[in-house]
């Protein structure tokens, strides 16, 4: 948990972001979420009348701080969606909560972020297609459930084959890596696939779960890529993106680095390099 405030002030002090590029989050209101959640399982959530074997599942203890930071956070990707729309470009300085299903939470995911901003845009109607490009070294794999058979959002997946969760669900797109993979390999997977997904997509807006789990010195993610491959990785999607007239939305998903501070400084470098695409 204290990525997120050590990032908001790394960010702050080095120049990337100023004081008056940030704006608060508050929670969103229960009829956004169901939007993408079933009435059952957010009322569970918010009445803390969760199931022994649902909060399990979901990985926290229940509390309230708990309710309120989860739809705060999807408040933010919302925010910063419509942002991006304005300005090409926006994030939201927590968000990536892509283990989160309709009717249940897992993997530190309470609710959907992805799937309740893209809904209620397509609902609003200033957009008709999303893509979320997703490069978590774990599978958004209900982002992938949520969007099952619907062809306005194309979704997809690069990330550990052998990583949580050990039973995948399938995105339109699913690139899976094997433990060690290195930077090399990894952009070149990623340049195999991207221009193609773009394409296909042919979205309004572009949703990027440019999780840092990837890098080499973090606990969970198995993979083995430096700073400079992260780098890489953001500089390719985010100019991308741009160079098609895609507006990007950043959403922060896992590191969890040792040292902490590694994770810091590759969430960092997707800011740096969006200031430099979109600049």
């Amino acid at each position: 948990m204290p990525k997120y405030r050590l990032l908001r002030e790394r960010l702050l002090t080095e120049g990337t972001l100023r004081s008056d590029d940030l704006f608060a989050s508050e929670p969103v209101g229960l009829d956004a979420l169901l939007i993408a959640h079933d009435r059952a399982y957010v009322d569970s959530v918010v009445s803390g009348e969760l199931a022994e074997d649902a909060v399990r599942r979901l990985g926290f203890p229940w509390s309230e701080e708990l309710v309120q930071r989860s739809r705060a956070s999807v408040y933010g990707t919302i925010a910063a969606a419509r942002a991006a729309l304005t300005d090409g470009v926006a994030g939201n300085l927590a968000g990536g909560t892509h283990h989160a299903f309709a009717d249940h939470g897992e993997g530190y995911c309470v609710f959907n972020d992805h799937a309740v901003a893209i809904r209620l845009l397509q609902l609003e109607g200033v957009v008709d297609r999303a893509a979320v490009v997703d490069l978590d070294v774990h599978q958004g794999n209900g982002t992938a459930a949520l969007f099952a058979g619907d062809e306005s959002v194309f979704t997809f997946s690069m990330h550990g084959a052998r990583n949580y969760p050990f039973r995948k669900q399938r995105s339109s797109l699913d690139v899976e890596l094997p433990d060690g993979c290195e930077d090399v390999e990894y952009l070149a997977a990623l340049a195999l696939h991207l221009p193609r997904v773009l394409d296909a997509a042919d979205a309004d807006i572009v949703f990027y779960q440019g999780g840092v789990d990837p890098l080499a010195q973090d606990a969970l993610g198995r993979l083995r890529l430096t700073h400079e491959g992260l780098r890489a990785r953001d500089r390719m999607v985010l100019t991308a993106a741009r160079d098609r007239g895609i507006p990007v939305v950043l959403t922060l998903g896992g590191g969890y680095a040792r040292p902490l501070d590694a994770s810091v400084e590759a969430h960092c470098g997707t800011y740096r390099e969006a200031n430099a695409a979109f600049a």
